[in-house]
């Protein structure tokens, strides 16, 4: 009786595992998987980059979602795909997905597809920095329609300045320092701080708030993590508040932050959980409505960093806040 339960569960394990093979038995399909690697594309985008029509990306997408190899994204009115963050290592369907996933990582995407992402990247970059240019002078009140400064600011001062008394970072980078209000934090803790901005009007606002706190060792940069890139910077400590939900390609924040930072060094993140107040698209700038725990924790794994401590902050307005911490040598949290 057991040997014929056993051969009945095997059998139903492969039946399982035949909606997987068939749904990614297709060239076209297994591109869609390897360009959502880090990125999360919408319907629309995904028939851009591969020149096809939209009902028939979304059948694509439709087969590929049943078989669970990628999950849809709600942002507001608009779905977006990406593949599954929870993958049960004990599964053999999910086993065989993540293989599926490992393999077709192997191979470099073609530099024609890359360049069509890269240009959909910057239509949203463009975006946002449309947005920021057109109501710097209403930043503030912009952002805290979400969250005051104050209730994200000072966890990621307090968590730092914790770490900094076994650390003694020398040097750091905010990305997307806004109005430069969490300048006088980092300055006070590093010999040698860099603000990063892509918009030169909250770079200007960064700049008057250097020179009312009087703050001598701050370089302020317009551009983006490429630009430091190209100059070889290096920091010990690196901090985005606020910020991944208005970039991009979030994922790659997490590959750039790593490959700026010191053995040892320290990646500090607050930015929105997801939710469903599409509104601040329009209102905020925002690209993204938030993120998943999960898909941190996972941006940074591939990035060869190790999450540490982390907070939760519920706000009033039903907004909720994590506060990340990621490593680059695990022996150092």
């Amino acid at each position: 009786m057991t040997s014929l339960n056993a051969h009945a569960n095997n059998l139903a394990s492969v039946d399982a595992l035949a909606p997987i093979f068939k749904a990614s038995g297709d060239p076209l399909r297994l591109e869609i998987l390897r360009v959502l690697r880090r990125d999360t594309f919408g319907v629309l985008e995904l028939s851009q980059l591969f020149d096809m029509r939209q009902s028939g990306m979304s059948h694509h997408l439709k087969v590929m979602n049943k078989a669970g190899l990628l999950e849809p994204q709600r942002e507001g009115n608009a779905i977006f795909y990406r593949r599954p963050l929870h993958l049960d290592s004990d599964k053999p369907t999910d086993q065989t997905i993540r293989q599926i996933f490992e393999a077709v990582d192997r191979v470099p995407l073609p530099t024609q597809l890359q360049e069509k992402i890269e240009a959909i990247r910057n239509q949203r970059a463009d975006q946002s920095q449309a947005f920021f240019s057109r109501h710097s002078e209403q930043f503030r009140e912009q952002q805290e329609l979400i969250a005051a400064f104050e209730l994200y600011a000072e966890p990621v001062a307090e968590l730092i300045r914790k770490r900094s008394r076994k650390h003694q970072w020398q040097t750091a980078l905010e990305i997307g320092p806004g109005e430069g209000a969490f300048l006088p934090v980092l300055s006070g803790l590093c010999e040698h701080v860099v603000a990063l901005d892509n918009s030169r009007d909250m770079l200007a606002k960064a700049t008057r708030t250097c020179i009312d706190e009087r703050l001598n060792n701050i370089d302020l940069i317009e551009g983006v993590t490429d630009t430091l890139l190209a100059r070889g910077d290096a920091f010990d400590l690196v901090v985005a508040n606020m910020v991944l939900h208005h970039v991009p390609s979030p994922a790659d924040i997490f590959l750039d932050a790593a490959a700026l930072m010191n053995n040892g060094g320290c990646l500090v993140i607050s930015d929105l959980c997801s939710h469903d107040q599409d509104w601040t698209k329009e209102n905020c700038g925002d690209l993204w409505l938030g993120f998943e725990p999960e898909e941190l924790t996972a941006w940074a794994s591939d990035a060869g960093l190790k999450a540490g401590e982390q907070l939760f902050i519920g706000l009033r307005n039903g907004f909720q806040i994590q506060v990340r911490e990621f490593w680059k040598d695990s022996g150092q949290i």
